[in-house]
């Protein structure tokens, strides 16, 4: 599941640097530099793919700009597989990986769902679909709910 990214590898006249050039942007028009993975830091998908391409071993250095990654190459090391991590990109489920099944995203309802306790915010048991969600999205919610009932008298 997720999307394929094309990428075709382009020639590249200095030794030791790949291009490649995606069928999609990744930085709008900014130019992002990368010399290590500490320099790989946020949730941008320049930044994502710039780390997924350190891990490999295989990389000294990554420039993104839009769709176009140059890759510096490490010393003795070829550029191979390096294309594989750019197609991969977003791809979430990878064969192997068993996705969730519906039943276990559907929340049942029943009618002590609604109660703070049910929640999340009353002190009970958590129901097992409540467990799944993150604490503050609970008390979020918890506290939408009484602010509705305080405004239309529920």
């Amino acid at each position: 599941m997720g999307q394929l990214v094309s990428v075709v590898e382009k020639a590249s006249s200095t030794p030791g640097v790949l291009r490649f050039e995606a069928n999609r942007t990744l930085t709008g028009m900014g130019h992002e530099r990368y010399r290590s993975v500490l320099d790989a830091i946020g949730p941008k998908p320049a930044a994502e793919l710039a780390r997924r391409l350190f891990s490999t071993g295989k990389v000294c250095g990554v420039h993104v700009f839009a769709n176009m990654i140059t890759v510096d190459v490490e010393k003795g090391y070829d550029g191979v597989g390096l294309q594989g991590v750019i197609e991969n990109l977003y791809q979430y489920w990878k064969p192997g990986m068993v996705p969730p099944a519906f039943e276990d995203l559907v929340v049942e309802e029943s009618s002590d769902s609604a109660s703070p306790a049910a929640i999340g915010g009353g002190g009970g048991a958590l129901s097992e679909a409540a467990k799944r969600v993150p604490g503050h999205l609970l008390e979020r919610g918890r506290m939408a709910r009484e602010k509705w009932k305080a405004t239309h008298g529920g």
